[in-house]
């Protein structure tokens, strides 16, 4: 039996999440409908509640497929939603970017895919050069005053951006924070550590790392070969997993592995363990292809890592240089 999940704060905000988020990039991809039915509902009999999409996931049919999910068995009230906006969703100028113009639209369109009258937690998919902040920080303000928006986060800002961003908001009484930050975050990709997840602790925000397990490497499953069914077979997954496969990367994977058969537990389980656990995160967000492959992380809520293991995982996974 799955024990049920921790609950934490999001940041320095009100808002209480499940320390592990679903992810669902590939709804509407890999994952038909009844797969994403059968994954929602392991995770919330597990006790989780975040759950995180975004506008431009399957051409937004992430969001149609828990739209429909809400408007069928499972109910709005089990599940805290999350989507962002930001990329490109269309050929025009218009149609990406963080301009109120871009930004009003994407929400309307995700309220309406989702089947929603409010998001939980909205987020900007990436910094936008082209608009100025206050334009872009003034749209989430009015995104939460009208109700139909309950918190907002940054995704992909730097330690500079999301700074600036999260300051400008604190700065003027009345305006709405910004209380999460998600980013790419895992024993293979530390470089956050240097900037932003500082930038996160000194502003109040919490993580939410993404691709926690390095897109599939940390499990071990490519560390001798790429099985034909695997992402790392197919030319548009291979160019994002590739890199993960350096002469380092795989030390650090045998690690890992070295480490899960002390424990008697999964690479996957002790790679997962490891992020979560990390200062200023409050819930990775961990995506599957399948039900049996989101119940190994699932079952990675009962691992505490020993204080020797942590240690020696940061030691073997510490980037080259200064952190």
């Amino acid at each position: 039996m799955v024990p049920v999940m921790e609950q934490r704060r999001l940041g320095t905000s009100g808002l209480v999440v499940s320390r592990m988020a679903l992810g669902t990039m590939m709804w509407g991809l890999d994952a038909d409908e009844d797969e994403a039915a059968a994954q929602l509902r392991a995770f919330l009999d597990a006790g989780g509640t975040l759950v995180d999409t975004a506008d431009v996931y399957a051409d937004g049919d992430s969001e149609r497929t828990i739209g429909r999910l809400l408007r069928g068995s499972i109910a709005r009230a089990e599940i805290l939603l999350a989507t962002k906006a930001s990329l490109s969703t269309g050929p025009g100028r218009m149609d990406r970017g963080n301009s109120r113009g871009h930004l009003l639209s994407a929400l309307e369109n995700s309220l309406h895919r989702l089947g929603v009258d409010h998001i939980d937690l909205w987020q900007l998919h990436t910094y936008d050069d082209d608009t100025l902040l206050d334009e872009t920080l003034s749209t989430l303000d009015h995104a939460v005053n009208s109700g139909k928006v309950r918190y907002v986060g940054i995704s992909n800002f730097s330690g500079w951006q999301s700074a600036r961003a999260a300051t400008w908001q604190r700065a003027w009484p009345g305006r709405v924070p910004i209380v999460s930050h998600q980013v790419e975050y895992s024993l293979l990709r530390r470089i956050v550590e240097a900037e932003i997840l500082p930038a996160a602790e000194a502003l109040g925000l919490g993580v939410l790392p993404y691709s926690p397990l390095a897109k599939g490497v940390l499990t071990g499953k490519y560390r001798h070969s790429t099985p034909s069914d695997s992402r790392g077979a197919h030319p548009e997954w291979s160019q994002f997993i590739d890199p993960l496969r350096t002469p380092q990367d795989q030390r650090i994977v045998e690690a890992v592995i070295t480490a899960a058969d002390g424990l008697g537990t999964s690479p996957l389980a002790v790679a997962l363990s490891w992020v979560r656990d990390q200062p200023g995160v409050v819930a990775p967000v961990v995506g599957a292809r399948t039900t049996g492959q989101l119940a190994g992380s699932l079952a990675a809520e009962e691992l505490t890592l020993p204080v020797e293991i942590r240690r020696a995982l940061d030691d073997v996974s510490a980037p080259s240089g200064e952190i």
